[in-house]
């Protein structure tokens, strides 16, 4: 496909979360979309975790949003045009945090409720942040704590407690707008956001796509608090299990780690944190960059090394 289209800079050929077009020698367009059901009952935190689920796809390529269009499917028999109007609201605005408007889009009645955001955005063609392209000895950084998925599934059983639904709205509402900063250091060589393969998954594409090892420092892995005690009480979604069963045959665990650190590992993150590969000596950098946007629980959680097959191997840290 890039033979045929030259400018096309990022299409299929990786698992990078967006593609990417050159209009000139100092410009390129990142276009994404992104769409769900709801994963909370609230329509307003609804729209506002979407908006910026989609949203970050452009921050992990290293792009600045300039524009969204909404992406609306909706039971309006069943739902009415005020709940409608609460999620398109809080769409417009997390992307009026951005800094961007939502200047159109589509909707249609629906059985289910859906909603999303097409996003475009800028970035320079020589600064684009592909999953691809970690260099062995990189240290590994996550911006955001794990277990929205875990939150969720107790929220759905009304095992929740208020202090965790706040705690897992405010991190999936969190921009990971730092990520277009840091396309601009050259120190930081890859970039992916951990969504819905869950932290071992995007790992595990980051460390194929560069022919590397991905050594995960479990210890070190920030998490949402309820995260753990719901998992250990076997609250966790079924996704989950399914991005175990896809790929653990490349994931190498320390003996004696609890499943449900396994859960937490694998679980599904809505507007999850980025993952950046940078040099060593950026990894102070690069956290504190991400503490300053807004990320307080951004943490250094492995490093990438050469030797064996590519894939992710957990150490107790």
């Amino acid at each position: 496909m890039l033979a045929r289209f030259p400018d096309l800079l990022v299409g299929r050929e990786s698992a990078d979360d967006a593609a990417v077009w050159r209009l000139n020698d100092s410009q390129a367009v990142v276009a994404t979309t992104d769409f769900f059901m709801p994963i909370v009952d609230d329509p307003y935190d609804f729209g506002r975790i979407a908006a910026a689920n989609a949203l970050s796809d452009v921050y992990a390529m290293g792009g600045r949003p300039f524009m969204a269009l909404a992406l609306v499917a909706m039971p309006l028999a069943r739902l009415g045009p005020d709940t409608v109007r609460r999620v398109l609201a809080g769409g417009e605005a997390m992307c009026a945090e951005a800094g961007i408007p939502v200047a159109g889009g589509h909707s249609i009645d629906s059985i289910e409720p859906i909603y999303g955001l097409v996003v475009l955005g800028l970035v320079h063609p020589d600064r684009v942040l592909r999953n691809d392209r970690a260099r062995e000895g990189d240290i590994l950084v996550l911006g955001k704590p794990l277990g929205v998925g875990i939150l969720g599934a107790a929220l759905k059983k009304g095992l929740l407690s208020r202090e965790g639904y706040a705690a897992m709205v405010a991190t999936a509402t969190r921009l990971n707008a730092v990520g277009a900063s840091l396309a601009d250091d050259p120190d930081v060589h890859a970039m992916t956001d951990v969504t819905g393969f869950g932290l071992l998954g995007h790992a595990l594409e980051m460390a194929r796509g560069s022919g590397l090892v991905a050594v995960l420092e479990q210890a070190r892995v920030p998490r949402l608090a309820e995260a753990t005690e719901h998992a250990r009480a076997g609250v966790v979604t079924g996704a989950s299990r399914r991005n175990w069963e896809s790929y653990g045959d490349a994931v190498r665990l320390p003996a004696g780690l609890e499943e449900a650190e396994r859960h937490l590992l694998t679980d599904p993150q809505t507007s999850g944190g980025l993952l950046v590969a940078c040099a060593p000596q950026a990894a102070d950098r690069v956290v504190t960059a991400m503490r300053a946007a807004g990320l307080p629980a951004a943490a250094c959680v492995g490093r990438l090394r050469a030797g064996g097959t590519p894939g992710v191997e957990v150490v107790q840290g």
